[in-house]
């Protein structure tokens, strides 16, 4: 392994934290915050630590598979690591363990929270922890990619392990364009909900926030009832634009590409847009009772089933207190999650799309043994190796889905907290049913069910294969 290049890497990883943290630093300067101490503290030991893993850039720069995966891996335990020294040294969040859960969780755009009381914090406190999904939402790697003069084809490997889906190409022949031009979108999408959101009154601090976590797909609110005191029009918006985050962003480059029959063609974005409607659909009929007329009913139906399938964990009502039906609807569409390329997490539309048509597949071939039928998905074969690759992530989400679900039990809540507190971190949505439903938070678990939860949250940002290698002995040895 180039361990050199490891280190290099997560150096340029920890100046950028530092760089970013500027921001709330800012924040804290116009509301004159005393955090501004804490923040700093936490940017000069960024930038500190970076120096010292890496005071310079190594003569061999050669990256495979697994020093993309080490990387990525270690990248995002560093960043959340340095990420909640503001948290825990401002005293905001006193103990270790739950200032990390909250910016793992921030990071990996979980929205997964221990607080009980939002609104108690400062505004440059707010302003990171819902930075942190924006950071997260596209990957910190990426933006890396994207300013880092880095040349070679194994830079592949870094964008392949942090982003999320069964396959990731390059948009353009070169990967710090490809990374250039997924942030570039990033942005302007950022930017236009937010001036969307500012134009229909909205206050500008909760409109960058509520921008933030909605590009990328995290969740993190600064009120205590999260979305639900907004106005209509501010909850259409962002309804909307969750919606839009959750759409392969090659299907954006297409139409920058001004192919917009390419991108009307792609079939897991039709099949993501499809789920929506019929879930909407079927939860607006079913919590009609609930609400004074059928508008308002599917108004909130359609955010509540955006936020879930996005993965992003925004609420305006407590579905916990929905019929079954409704809350049986919302909890399927936490596994199956938004599209891959996206910024939202879940075992993704395309996975989902590609095991529905290999069980098609497979009964075809039982009822007409000889015939020869090809897998496709967007026009285009399935090569067998992504065929292996989902059947083995599958394989891999179930394995650690249970193993996590069995270690959370020990805390003795009730099966459908237990059971939905590991789906909500796991696919990185935030809130779940019962005890963690949208009105209530994770503080009440243990402190080894809060670990337990941290490495579910990275895992399913990570796409689970580079925090497991992380902990392989063979990952580390010389020779594979």
């Amino acid at each position: 392994m180039n361990r050199r290049m490891v280190f290099y890497i997560l150096s340029w990883v920890l100046r950028m934290e530092a760089i970013l943290m500027l921001l709330p630093i800012i924040t804290a300067v116009i509301y004159r915050e005393h955090e501004i101490v804490y923040f700093l503290i936490s940017a000069v030991s960024c930038a500190v630590f970076s120096l010292l893993i890496s005071p310079r850039k190594p003569k061999d720069t050669k990256m495979y598979t697994r020093e993309g995966f080490v990387s990525v891996a270690l990248s995002w335990v560093l960043l959340s690591i340095f990420g909640c020294l503001p948290f825990y040294i401002s005293g905001a969040i006193p103990h270790f363990i739950d200032a990390l859960f909250e910016t793992v969780s921030g990071f990996t755009t979980t929205g997964a929270s221990i607080l009980s009381s939002v609104e108690e914090l400062s505004h440059c406190i707010l302003f990171w922890r819902s930075f942190t999904h924006w950071i997260g939402g596209m990957g910190i790697l990426v933006f890396v990619l994207a300013i880092l003069p880095m040349s070679g084809a194994e830079n592949i490997h870094i964008m392949r392990a942090e982003s999320p889906g069964p396959s990731v190409g390059k948009l353009v022949p070169k990967v710090r364009s490809t990374a250039k031009i997924l942030y570039s979108i990033y942005l302007v999408l950022t930017l236009v909900e937010f001036i969307l959101l500012i134009s229909g009154g909205m206050p500008a601090f909760d409109a960058i926030c509520v921008s933030f976590g909605t590009a990328g797909t995290g969740g993190f609110a600064v009120k205590n009832t999260g979305l639900a005191n907004y106005t209509f029009y501010q909850q259409m918006i962002t309804t909307i634009f969750m919606i839009l985050f959750g759409v392969n962003f090659n299907v954006y480059f297409l139409f920058y590409a001004r192919k917009p029959k390419d991108a009307l063609k792609s079939e897991e974005a039709r099949a993501y847009l499809f789920i929506i409607l019929v879930a909407t659909l079927l939860i607006t009929l079913d919590v009609r009772c609930f609400f004074p007329n059928i508008l308002e009913s599917f108004h909130h139906s359609a955010f509540q089933v955006a936020s879930i399938i996005t993965t992003t964990g925004f609420s305006t009502q407590d579905f916990d207190l929905w019929p079954t039906f409704s809350k049986a609807i919302l909890v399927l569409l936490m596994f199956i999650g938004a599209c891959a390329g996206s910024t939202g997490g879940g075992i993704k539309v395309s996975r989902i799309a590609i095991l529905w048509k290999t069980v098609m597949k497979e009964m075809s071939s039982m009822i007409h043994p000889n015939s020869v039928k090809i897998i496709k998905m967007e026009g285009k074969p399935v090569e067998h190796t992504v065929l292996r690759s989902i059947n083995t992530y599958l394989a891999t989400y179930i394995m650690i889905f249970v193993a996590s679900l069995l270690i959370v039990c020990y805390d003795k809540f009730d099966l459908i907290t237990s059971f939905t507190a590991v789906a909500a971190t796991f696919n990185n949505i935030g809130p779940g049913l019962a005890l963690v439903g949208p009105t209530s938070n994770f503080s009440s678990f243990s402190v080894l069910s809060k670990i337990i939860l941290i490495f579910d949250m990275l895992a399913g940002r990570l796409e689970l294969f580079p925090m497991i290698l992380l902990f392989s002995i063979r990952t580390w040895r010389k020779q594979l």
